[in-house]
């Protein structure tokens, strides 16, 4: 398992409809509709080693705010790089990039749970845990 450590923000909207996005970055513009945390402790590239072991299988990502928790399913496609320095981004396509964590996720940023949303916005600390099934 790996856990990422990130922080929410008064602008985290979560209203996109297809994609979940955790940034290294430490800013967030209103445009940013699909980022759940910034100011992560990891990129995917400081993951590639672990995900590179877990090609195929599917994946759960948990996100946790204090005690409430969601949890998004999806596959680690054999064609991922995990090349970003910066960012994971969860995707309900199968669009393949190097900012792309797992395709075919169950769950976009509009789907998480909204008190979770809620507490993001107050910039609570969001664990992040990544483990294959």
């Amino acid at each position: 398992m790996i856990i990422i450590k990130a922080y929410g923000d008064p602008n985290i909207r979560a209203t996109h409809k297809t994609t979940i996005e955790i940034t290294k970055d430490d800013h967030l513009t209103e445009r940013g509709d699909c980022i759940l945390g910034i100011r992560a402790d990891r990129g995917l590239k400081d993951i590639k080693n672990f995900l590179d072991s877990h090609k195929g299988k599917k994946l759960i990502v948990e996100f946790t705010v204090d005690d409430l928790s969601d949890r998004v399913t999806g596959y680690l496609d054999p064609r991922l790089s995990f090349l970003d320095e910066r960012d994971i981004v969860i995707r309900k396509s199968s669009y393949i990039c190097k900012r792309t964590l797992m395709i075919n996720a169950d769950k976009s940023a509009a789907e998480i749970d909204r008190s979770i949303v809620r507490k993001l916005r107050e910039g609570k600390e969001l664990i992040v845990r990544i483990n294959s099934v």
